[in-house]
């Protein structure tokens, strides 16, 4: 196991190979009035030990296809995992291992959120992305635990490290402890929403002025130009009817009678809604220019309706399971145990939502006793990640169209409703308004 030593600045031109240079001692100097002896037979000097180098690779940037993904290896090793689609995923660096006398190091690391293990194997060796003329001097092997592995390229790139500083190099300086990761930049607030405001009603917004839509409604939907919102409204405890609200005509419209919980497809083509059949609420689909050609999409009960995961998929749940309703194939399931785990309690009213730019990724609004919790699950990797506080109790989590923004509902301990808005990564955590339920158009 190596010991981290002081860094020196040939670190900035990469990482010194194994040194095995012959050493010689130096002869003790002599008067010059002495001569030498002739007798005297000429010693050969005897070799020492060859020094061995103890550095490893720092500074570098490693990157791979299949999914794209990238990887920092900074001052302390392993610090931060980034993959197309997915927020970044913070790293704990450990021990680094160098691999016999080859130019192969192992580096530990464990995933800040899940605590799962991750390493990464970096040799030294030409390698190519067979993407451009780029010219890479390490090969880079990561294995997370969760992920799986990725394979890809790595290059000395000290000018993508702004926290290194050549005059502070010491293990244990407190600035070197913790990596920040960079602010979210490049997101888009949205710039039409829908939401229920503190008194029931429901209100559509541009930018901050907000009309009235309707005096009472809930479970909305906004189409992705922002211009036509669905919404149910209870007519009576047992009767409910799906409305349509045209922005551009200001006019409301009963759409389906005895439906409720209605969801615009990813283009606007179709709407998934819950209709009562056979005495349990089931899954319908329709055009959303012909409500009377609706047609039930499956038979299987479900409690509430998620939206859609794609174009040809809709999300449903009942009391112990996440369905996949497809429209061109059969369902499938997953049991929500998977995707709760055990520090989270499934309701009714939760909501789990699929990222609209990776199908993969699940915003869940969770119950927790109590209170409430906003966590990110990808399917795949089965990787959860806590985002918001318990504190917070929230509910209703929805994504941006960029993927990169969730809101939800909080209430405060006299049950006074806010939206708020955080990034995929935890970061940025904001009060929008007051109100709840948001959805967002455009």
């Amino acid at each position: 196991m190596l010991a981290r030593p002081q860094l020196f600045s040939a670190l900035l031109l990469g990482v010194l190979p194994a040194l095995a240079l012959p050493a010689y001692p130096q002869a003790a100097a002599k008067p010059a009035t002495t001569p030498k002896p002739q007798s005297s037979p000429q010693k050969t000097p005897q070799s020492l030990p060859a020094p061995q180098s103890k550095h490893y690779p720092i500074l570098l940037i490693a990157s791979g296809t299949e999914p794209f993904w990238s990887l920092r290896i900074g001052m302390k090793g392993a610090e931060r995992l980034e993959r197309v689609g997915y927020p970044p995923v913070p790293l704990d660096p450990g021990e680094i291992e160098q691999e016999g006398t080859a130019e192969a190091w192992l580096y530990h690391a464990k995933d800040s959120a899940t605590q799962a293990d991750v390493s990464v194997r970096v040799s030294r060796e030409a390698c190519s992305d067979n993407m451009s003329d780029t010219k890479y001097s390490f090969r880079i092997a990561v294995t997370h635990v969760q992920i799986g592995e990725l394979k890809g390229c790595a290059r000395i790139a000290p000018d993508q490290f702004p926290e290194f500083k050549q005059k502070n190099l010491d293990d244990d300086d407190p600035e070197k402890k913790k990596v920040t990761a960079p602010a979210i930049t490049n997101f888009k607030t949205p710039t039409a929403v829908a939401y229920i405001d503190a008194t029931g009603k429901v209100m559509l917004a541009r930018g901050e002025a907000a009309k009235l839509v309707a005096p009472k409604g809930s479970r909305l939907s906004l189409s992705h130009d922002g211009k036509r919102l669905l919404f149910t409204r209870e007519d009576s405890s047992t009767d409910r009817t799906i409305v349509l609200y045209d922005a551009t005509s200001a006019k409301a419209t009963d759409l389906i009678r005895g439906a409720l919980s209605a969801f615009w497809s990813p283009d606007d083509s179709q709407i998934a809604f819950l209709k009562l059949t056979d005495g349990a609420l089931q899954v319908w689909t329709t055009p959303s220019t012909a409500p009377d050609k609706a047609a039930q999409l499956s038979n299987i009960p479900v409690l509430a309706l998620q939206g859609w995961q794609d174009i040809h998929t809709v999300l449903a749940t009942d009391a112990s399971k996440l369905h996949f309703l497809k429209t061109e194939s059969p369902p499938s399931s997953i049991d929500l145990r998977e995707i709760y785990g055990s520090a989270f309690q499934f309701a009714a009213t939760d909501t789990l939502r699929a990222s609209p730019a990776n199908s993969d990724l699940l915003a869940v609004a969770a119950s927790a006793g109590a209170t409430g919790n906003v966590f990110l699950y990808e399917i795949k990797s089965k990787r959860r990640v806590p985002l918001t506080a318990p504190n917070l109790n929230t509910s209703s989590a929805e994504w941006s169209h960029d993927g990169i923004q969730i809101f939800f509902t909080s209430r405060d301990a006299a049950k006074s409703s806010a939206i708020f808005r955080i990034f995929w990564d935890g970061s940025g955590l904001k009060r929008v308004r007051p109100g709840s339920g948001l959805v967002v158009g455009q």
